[in-house]
């Protein structure tokens, strides 16, 4: 039995290595080159170490990235409203804490965990997909490749997700979204900053957060103006975050339209799509690829196990609770995110105060935002 494995980013690679794990023959079908290099997920919660672990790969992401056992709530040039401690959660997890680390040092590693147990095919676009009884096969710009099932793992355009006549239904943001990679020290620019912070301001909210080797700075924009202008003003609107008395370093900047959206199914005859190929949402929480790695473990075991004997019913049981996750928790926590960050929600920030003063209730809503409540079994 072979599975087809669309898309070799964070979430496609797990989903390989997990069935790879399981003695399954695998095909990752790319169509880059090599792997991509641009900044995208950042943020590593606490049960998605826990998986990377079990796969065997967490070590050299811990030796990569940084550990970031808390974050912060703060005021737009005010100070900070509270400060939550994963260590609350020691007695939930192995992993009480944050890994700040691109999603493009875990892509390496996990294709040097797959070794030769897999067949990875760089340059090989996928154009469409069709299905039978028997299996599916991808349709590329350098052939056809044929196999028993089919794993969407192609982002947010995945070319399966359209072949399989799915829709993706929702919403796309008005204002864009702006990410700036600095070479700063913000944590000296700001002095009490912690690793991640969400800075709350009704004209302008931003996002702080720290990487191996650099600051990210996230700034909402304006819907209709030209992308040039955009960067155009972007040393202005740094330097309103924290005046350095120069122009701030920017190693990168890019702009970016965001959506909410979902498809209805994840697991259709002989496919699945997992990770942006099936849903999508605002970063705001760095619930995306680790959503989309929870996806990809939850069904790629529940796919060996059909593969091994077991009845595919359970495959359909573990997709629908996983679309179940992507609506009712990922989407409607993400944009909680953006509403509240926006807002002049006194009442939310009176919360996180508070929070900061129950270490239980501190626990509860730590769960919820690190996705551990997302894997309670649920039909």
């Amino acid at each position: 039995m072979t599975v087809v494995v669309v898309g070799a980013g964070p979430v496609g690679l797990t989903a390989a290595l997990t069935l790879a794990r399981r003695g399954v023959e695998v095909v990752v079908l790319e169509q880059g080159a090599t792997l991509a290099t641009e900044s995208r997920a950042s943020t590593f919660h606490p049960p998605t170490l826990e998986m990377l672990d079990t796969l065997g790969v967490l070590e050299p992401l811990l030796d990569r990235g940084i550990v970031a056992p808390t974050f912060q709530y703060r005021e737009r040039g005010g100070g900070e409203i509270a400060t939550l401690d994963l260590r609350l959660l020691a007695g939930d997890t192995r992993f009480p804490f944050r890994v700040q680390c691109e999603q493009s040092i875990l892509t390496p590693i996990l294709l040097d965990a797959l070794g030769d147990s897999a067949q990875v095919r760089f340059g090989h676009h996928a154009d469409a997909v069709s299905t039978d009884a028997l299996g599916a096969t991808v349709h590329t710009d350098r052939g056809d490749v044929r196999g028993d099932w089919v794993i969407g793992a192609d982002g947010a355009h995945s070319a399966i997700r359209r072949g399989l006549a799915a829709n993706f239904d929702g919403t796309t943001y008005l204002e864009r979204f702006l990410v700036a990679s600095v070479e700063e020290d913000l944590a000296a620019a700001l002095p009490g900053i912690a690793p991640v912070n969400y800075i709350f301001d009704a004209d302008e909210w931003l996002v702080l957060l720290r990487t191996p080797q650099l600051w990210r700075v996230l700034l909402p924009t304006a819907p209709a103006t030209r992308d040039e202008d955009e960067f155009r003003r972007l040393p202005q609107r740094l330097t309103a975050v924290a005046d350095l008395g120069r122009p701030w370093r920017v190693r990168h900047a890019s702009l970016y339209r965001v959506h909410q959206r979902v498809t209805d199914r994840f697991h259709i005859g002989r496919a699945l799509l997992m990770g942006d190929a099936a849903h999508v949402n605002n970063p705001l929480g760095g619930l995306g690829m680790n959503s989309g790695i929870h996806d990809a473990v939850a069904m790629a075991t529940a796919l060996a196990d059909v593969l091994d004997g077991g009845p595919e019913s359970g495959l359909d049981i573990v997709a629908r609770r996983r679309r179940r996750v992507a609506v009712e928790h990922v989407q409607q926590a993400s944009h909680a995110n953006w509403e509240r960050l926006r807002g002049n929600d006194s009442e939310f920030r009176a919360h996180l105060r508070a929070l900061a003063a129950d270490p239980e209730a501190a626990r509860a809503y730590l769960r919820r935002a690190c996705l551990l409540d997302s894997l309670e079994p649920r039909l």
